[in-house]
């Protein structure tokens, strides 16, 4: 897919637009006031394949921690900030990469100057961020209800703000947890600004939800070669957020690298826990680097038949299973030796 010519931003040490492949964001649920814990919670992300992490920033100690928390960590540090500028100021003083406002409840407009000076001086990007949960009275009234059309118009007044203050180092990110609503939005803005867009859909939801929607309006969007940095927003593990962002992302072509699992569903020839075992895999690959799939089948008498468009693949029976390499049955071995036989194979991958 032909990607959407936005302008190049960079924050920290990664950039986004430009055509710069698409980054991954997640957002830590640690107090950020616990330096310690907040910076292992990123280390965590970091291994799992986040580019960006973004903490809250309600207070002042949260903000003055951001300093020990970047000390620890190797990816860029986004502050969010709502309603106080002044957290705004002491999260740039204190080494944020980037800072997440909305204009429309940082304060004045001589605080949000304030703001944007302070973010200028450091070069830092400012994301202006605006939700239809908090769009502006005014704009639902126009627009007969929270629309599409209403989170743009939000979007590039605020953007316009920042412009008139001297700054365009800018991000913007429009969110909605109306799938659709973000979709059409997201078409909208992309006709309408350079700047690169923060996508994602808020409030998405629990895990099974909120990958659903998540992988619906994400996989829409970018499809159309709209978004340069996305976040999927999930209630529970941010871990969880990272897995799948990847997930979108090799799906739709826009990453390459890594082990891709495919596993068959369950039926009444099962004589392994197949479900365990799948998951079992997708951990035994997450650090192999290698650009292949993996599948895992939970049936001897289809399972070589199933795994053939597969690199690789395990395939169990009762006590027994067998390891299948390009479609053809390598060796059979025992079952409780089916992982670690498959961990070899895929350490000693091409040689």
């Amino acid at each position: 897919m032909k990607r959407m010519q936005t302008k190049q931003i960079a924050i920290g040490n990664r950039v986004i637009g430009g055509g710069s492949p698409i980054l991954i964001q997640s957002m830590t649920n640690t107090a950020t006031e616990d330096a310690d814990a907040t910076a292992a919670q990123i280390q965590r992300l970091a291994a799992a394949g986040c580019d960006i992490v973004r903490c809250a920033v309600p207070t002042m100690e949260a903000a003055k921690a951001l300093e020990a928390i970047k000390r620890q960590i190797a990816i860029p540090l986004v502050a969010d900030i709502h309603f106080d500028y002044r957290l705004a100021l002491a999260a740039i003083a204190h080494g944020a990469d980037k800072i997440r406002i909305n204009p429309g409840n940082i304060g004045s407009a001589e605080r949000l100057r304030a703001v944007v000076a302070a973010a200028k001086a450091q070069n830092i990007p400012i994301r202006v961020g605006v939700n239809s949960g908090s769009l502006e009275k005014e704009l639902v009234e126009k627009y007969h209800g929270v629309t599409a059309e209403g989170l743009v118009e939000s979007a590039l007044d605020k953007v316009r703000l920042i412009e008139e203050a001297g700054y365009d180092n800018l991000v913007i990110s429009i969110k909605s947890s109306d799938v659709l609503m973000c979709v059409r939005a997201h078409e909208q803005i992309a006709k309408r600004t350079s700047y690169p867009l923060h996508v994602g859909i808020t409030e998405a939801g629990t895990l099974i939800s909120g990958n659903i929607k998540s992988s619906i309006g994400l996989g829409l969007i970018l499809h159309q070669g709209i978004g340069d940095t996305i976040r999927v927003s999930l209630t529970g593990d941010p871990l969880e957020e990272v897995k799948s962002a990847k997930q979108i992302l090799k799906t739709l072509g826009l990453r390459k690298g890594g082990v891709e699992v495919v596993s068959c569903p369950t039926c009444g020839r099962t004589q392994i826990d197949l479900i365990r075992l799948a998951g079992q895999v997708e951990d035994l690959v997450a650090d192999i680097p290698f650009d292949i799939k993996v599948a895992v089948m939970g049936c001897v008498v289809n399972g070589p038949g199933e795994a053939k468009e597969a690199d690789i693949g395990i395939a169990g029976g009762k006590g027994e299973g067998l390891i299948i390499k390009h479609g053809e049955v390598c060796r059979k071995v025992p079952e409780h030796a089916l992982l670690s036989e498959l961990r070899r194979e895929l350490l000693h991958w091409g040689e």
